[in-house]
Formats: C-alpha cells, structure tokens, sequence
C-alpha cells in the first residue's frame, strides 16, 4: 500500500494559518515571501494578520492556501529530507488545491502557481456580478440525486453540480435564482440539509465560462513539466502525467465539476491507502474517511504534524 499527497480548496483558509510553522522553520518563510515577490504583494501579512475578508477575497484565498501547502512540503523535503517521487504514489488537489499539487510534483514553479491562482481568483470573481450566482451543499443527496434536482432547477438557467466531495455531499452551482429553486425541489424530494454556502461566486459551473477563457490564456505562456508523479485531475478523476493534458484540464476545471470522492477512489485503487492533507485545514482527511472507511487521512501542517508525519516515513 501507498500514500497520496492531497492539497486543501478554498475554505480552508483561515487568518494565521500556517503561523508555528512560519515562526519555526525559516524554509517556510522562504516559500511564503517566494510567493510575495511574485505577486509584487505583501499576501504574507494577510495571511498573518488579516483581515479575514481580505483573506477570503478569491484572488487571496487561493494563492495563500497554495503558499501554506507549498511552505509544508519545502519543511518535508528540507528538514526531513523527504523524496517526493519516492514518498508517495500520486498528488491530488481539491480545485485551486490542483495547482498546489502540480507545484509539489514540479509540474508548475512556485511563482507561476502563484501568479496563475491570482489569475484565477480574479477571472472567477469577475465572471459573474456579485449576487447574480449562488452555490448550495446538498447532504444526504448522492451525485445521481443532485443531478436531477439541477436539471430540473435550471429551467432556462444555469444550475450545475460543481463539487461531488463525498457520498451525500454535493455541491450545486448556477444562478441565484436556479440555486433558490435547487433548495426548494430538494426539500420537496426529502433531502435532509440544504446549506447556502457563503461564496462570491457560482465556482465550478457554466457561468465561468468568461474565467476559463481567462485562464486559457494565462497557462498558455506558462511552462508545465512532467510531474514527479502522476496527479488525479479533478475533471476526471484519473491520474494524469502529460503535460499537454494537464494545461487542457485546467482549463476545463473552471467550469467543470471537481469530482473529489471518485478522486479518492481511484486513489484507493492505485493501493493508496493514506492520503496526507498538506498545508492548511483538516477538510480533505476528513473526507477521506467518509468516502472509504479503508482509507486513512492525516493533516500534516503543524511543526509537532511535520515531525509525527516524519516519524511514519
């Protein structure tokens, strides 16, 4: 059996995250200021200091999230001598988590990450006006489920799945009004929760169409290598290790689902049985557990989570 490197979305973010690591391991800070100087932007105070609503503005979050998961592996690989290519069997991300998993593979350099996520985070900001587009978790529903409540929510508008994270938990993505009307059918079908999620933005469903476009453009002057090891794409929940494809994939992520609990279970078919959460949150090991009881999932984030995971290995 083997382990998998995961890399933590949006949402895990959180004002200080990554700090005792930051304050005990000066290769940390290093990846954390790499990232400054790319962006030609202090986003290392923010994440130190806030505030929060800065932090969670899209065009932040996601490099920060990258910047933290980066800051943990350059702590493994340095301080712990930790072989990437030796060490694990493939590396996921959960969305913008994908370009952190293809910046530990070397797929993507750091500062290209980050200037690419800053991108990202602006085109999907900018493709719908705020208040026009809405997302909503469904739990109790399975993928099959959510699809018909979508399509029949839609109407003339758009109402996507845009996050299948794991057996009764998908996500919903479209229009405000399609979303609002997603609610109401589900509690009409007797799905048990339906929860609003607190986004600026429909991510992950036709209406980003304008930020795939964007984003086209961007990683077509980017240099994408081979990875170190192959990385499950959240578009099709394969592993994938030619840079050609993986350019093409994430484009289409902007718009397309991130289907998370096939993810891990390719994974757990390529005899992964722990995936290690890398960087901030503890979101993606929780699910892991949910999807496949087989599986284990442990967060690596903390200097005391660095020296245990170093200890296993």
């Amino acid at each position: 059996m083997a382990r998998a490197f995961v890399f933590p979305g949006q949402g895990s973010q959180a004002v200080g995250m990554g700090a005792e690591l930051l304050a005990a391991f000066p290769v940390a800070r290093q990846v954390v200021e790499e990232v400054d100087d790319a962006l030609g932007q202090r986003l290392s105070r923010i994440i130190a200091e806030g505030p929060e609503a800065d932090l969670t503005l899209t065009e932040n979050a996601q490099p920060a999230l990258m910047a933290i998961s980066l800051a943990v592996l350059r702590v493994l690989e340095t301080e712990g001598g930790l072989d990437l290519a030796k060490s694990v069997r493939l590396v996921a991300g959960h969305s913008l988590g994908e370009y952190s998993a293809l910046t530990a593979a070397r797929t993507l350099a750091l500062g290209d990450a980050a200037r690419l996520l800053k991108r990202r985070g602006q085109a999907m900001q900018t493709a719908v006006p705020v208040g026009a587009g809405a997302m909503v978790a469904l739990l109790g529903a399975d993928l099959d489920q959510a699809r018909a409540i979508a399509a029949e929510a839609a109407e003339t508008e758009v109402c996507d799945p845009a996050n299948d994270n794991a057996p009764g938990q998908v996500v919903l993505s479209g229009s405000a009004a399609a979303v609002d009307r997603a609610i109401r059918i589900a509690g009409e079908k007797g799905i048990k929760r339906s929860i609003r999620l607190p986004v600026s933005a429909p991510f992950h469903c036709a209406l980003m169409a304008p930020a795939a476009e964007a984003m086209e453009e961007a990683l077509a002057s980017v240099t994408l290598k081979r990875p170190l090891v192959p990385v499950v794409a959240n578009v099709t929940a394969r592993p994938v290790d030619d840079p050609a494809r993986i350019r093409e994939l994430l484009v289409q992520q902007v718009t397309r689902m991130v289907r998370w609990r096939e993810s891990v279970i390719a994974m757990k078919e390529a005899d992964v049985d722990t995936l290690v959460e890398i960087g901030a949150g503890k979101v993606l090991a929780t699910l892991a557990r949910r999807i496949d009881k087989d599986v284990n999932g442990i967060s690596v984030g903390t200097p005391a989570e660095v020296e245990a995971f170093l200890r296993s290995v």
